[in-house]
């Protein structure tokens, strides 16, 4: 029997939607797996919506290993997952260290147990450019040495992709693949799912329309003093459905078997920086809208510049990111504005 099922971990939370979404629209049947620990239930509503096809979601922790065996208990036909579920927060991840450790390391590791025993062979993990730490050379490449992580949260990517690189060697029936993206934005051109975590916003592009639209009085820039083009730090912003695109591209590799080896590195960006004050004109350029903001000290935890390397991605996955940061900017504000309409009716 074919097994051509795909698990999103974290399928409620904003990657894993979009992605829910792009696996749909490419033809693949999907079960979706998400606590609601920072996402809501009620997203899975308007995937239906966009794509007519209702999702099952679990509401469980996986990190609980006898209620995600139950998982695949229900879908033997699984084939693949694609392994999104962790806390993100940097932030948080350097006061609550142990925290991220034990939830992004369990998780993982069930995960993996229920690969193997299940015969779910194609494994996606999703890992982030916060592996590179404050990287020695630009653009980065997937050969790029890791540097020190610069925080718990980081860490937890590099240690999550070294547990699965273990674990290809002894199980070389799972093929796996790491994804290091970037800085994820914008959201699906519906403007029915976006950016909407339970806890406050923090990274940029949402904090800048909650700052255009009026929930927050102005928004902080972190440091001003890098050794940048303008003093503020730079980011590859991909666009969400881009990054989308690329998991659904990543499982149909595997699903074809046209990988060579069972352990593969791509990074996902556009492959090119933007700094966060050009973030804030391109936002301003599109939308019309200014932005009140304040030059604040540098924060802890935060990277000074990292932009991709494509090529890997471009070649071999046959990817390409269509969006650029107008892109980003002007589908990130339409959400925002459709939120804030639904919020006050």
């Amino acid at each position: 029997m074919a097994k051509n099922k795909v698990l999103v971990t974290g399928g409620c939370g904003y990657i894993g939607s979009h992605t829910i979404v792009d696996l749909i629209d490419n033809g693949f049947d999907v079960v979706s797996v998400d606590n609601l620990g920072n996402s809501y239930e009620s997203v899975m509503d308007q995937i239906e919506a966009i794509t007519g096809r209702k999702i099952q979601n679990y509401a469980i922790d996986l990190c609980n290993l006898e209620d995600t065996k139950q998982i695949f208990e229900d879908h033997p036909d699984i084939g693949g997952v694609i392994h999104f579920a962790a806390l993100k927060s940097v932030g948080e991840s350097v006061n609550q260290p142990l925290r991220y450790f034990k939830n992004n390391l369990n998780s993982l590791l069930n995960i993996l147990e229920c690969c193997r025993d299940y015969g779910a062979n194609s494994f996606i993990f999703s890992s982030s450019c916060s592996v590179y730490g404050n990287a020695k050379e630009l653009p980065v490449t997937e050969e790029t040495l890791f540097e020190e992580a610069e925080s718990p949260y980081a860490r937890t990517k590099q240690i999550g992709e070294k547990i699965t690189m273990d674990f290809a060697v002894n199980n070389p029936q799972v093929s796996s693949i790491m994804l290091r993206y970037f800085n994820p934005a914008g959201a699906h051109e519906s403007n029915l799912i976006g950016e909407q975590p339970k806890q406050i916003a923090l990274n940029l592009v949402p904090v800048i329309t909650e700052t255009a639209s009026g929930l927050r009085d102005h928004m902080m820039v972190f440091g001003d003093d890098y050794d940048t083009r303008d003093g503020s730090c730079v980011r590859d912003y991909i666009h969400v459905m881009d990054i989308a695109n690329a998991h659904t591209k990543a499982i149909q590799y595997l699903f074809a078997e046209k990988n060579d080896k069972n352990y593969e590195v791509f990074n996902l960006g556009i492959g090119e920086g933007v700094s966060v004050f050009e973030a804030i004109n391109a936002f301003e350029k599109v939308t019309g809208e200014s932005l009140n903001y304040k030059v604040a000290p540098r924060r802890e935890g935060d990277v000074i510049a990292i932009y991709a390397n494509n090529d890997k991605a471009k070649h071999k996955l046959g990817w390409n990111p269509n969006r650029g940061i107008e892109d980003i900017m002007k589908t990130a504000w339409d959400w925002q504005v459709k939120q804030n309409t639904l919020a006050k009716s």
